[in-house]
């Protein structure tokens, strides 16, 4: 690490080839999409907190969820913006490889916590009396410990890999963070077994979790379909649906971006589908299981009346 730096102490974020008058716009922009996601995730989070009866299994993972949102957001977006204002665009050579690792961090942990989420819903309706001793709170514990730790790990590999890398010129990483591909491209050696790790481990963490996830949903719709009370099938399609379309919209973005054809080319497209992947999905994860899930909904109307009240 110290014989890289001795060669690049930073990298030059170019981030979007915009004019001055659009960057400023951007700036106000995504402040505003910034400010969403730190609320939006942070009124999960309090709701959670605050009202005993989100106090289950299922909760307890979209408490994680929304630490993990909060953390995206808080790991890229204040770079991008402080870029947006400044024309140097620069971040140290320590700073980038930090901000590769958390990034790698917090996108392997949101994998196995979007896993671990459609376990519990898969227990809640296809084992419903189980339900207490397939998901208690030692399994739920152990699932959420096991996420952060394979998705530190898995990042550590990269991180490992990176660092012994010479970085001698040029600078200008072509994204708006320290993305891990757009960051090979500028070392001075091969980088086809990091290139391959990047693969490998997307296929690791994207597509068997997305098997996995879907395997889950398939026994889940029959289940559901079996239910004879108009109400009850309702509720468990209310549930579910707002996991899953955080799961497309997660999973989505990210098999484009790294299981794709072209996953080694961090093109213009690509980049914009990252922007959305780590400022937009985080935003409206808390939209999607507020507007959908009754139980948030309730609760925070709940919430509402006791401020009132007091």
């Amino acid at each position: 690490m110290g014989g890289n730096q001795s060669s690049v102490t930073e990298f030059l974020l170019l981030g979007f080839p915009l004019s001055p008058r659009t960057q400023m716009l951007l700036f106000g922009l995504f402040s505003l999409f910034y400010a969403f996601t730190l609320l939006g995730n942070g009124v999960i989070l309090g709701l959670i907190w605050l009202d005993s009866r989100l106090g289950t299994p299922m909760y307890f993972f979209l408490s994680h969820l929304a630490i993990v949102d909060m953390s995206y957001a808080c790991n890229t977006v204040p770079q991008m913006l402080v870029n947006l204002l400044t024309p140097a665009k620069s971040i140290s050579f320590v700073g980038c490889m930090m901000q590769t690792f958390l990034f790698l961090t917090f996108a392997h942990t949101e994998c196995f916590l979007l896993v671990a989420m459609s376990y519990d819903r898969y227990v809640a309706i296809c084992h419903p009396l189980r339900y207490s001793v397939l998901v208690s709170w030692r399994v739920c514990s152990i699932l959420a410990v096991t996420s952060w730790t394979l998705g530190a790990l898995l990042a550590l590999v990269h991180i490992v890999l990176l660092l012994p890398l010479p970085f001698c010129g040029p600078q200008e990483v072509n994204h708006f963070f320290c993305e891990i591909l757009a960051v090979l491209k500028l070392a001075c050696a091969d980088t086809h077994v990091n290139e391959m790790m990047v693969l490998a481990g997307a296929v690791f963490v994207l597509v068997g979790p997305l098997s996995s996830i879907m395997i889950s949903y398939i026994q889940i719709l029959r289940a559901i379909l079996k239910i004879q009370s108009g109400e009850g099938r309702r509720k468990a399609f209310s549930t579910c649906s707002s996991h899953l379309c955080v799961v497309g919209l997660f999973y989505g973005t990210a098999i484009i971006m790294y299981v794709g054809p072209s996953h080694g080319d961090p093109t213009e497209q690509k980049k914009y589908l990252l922007l959305f992947h780590s400022l937009f999905n985080p935003m409206l994860n808390p939209v999607i299981y507020s507007l959908r899930n009754r139980d948030v909904k309730a609760a925070l109307k709940r919430v509402l009346e006791k401020e009132r009240t007091s």
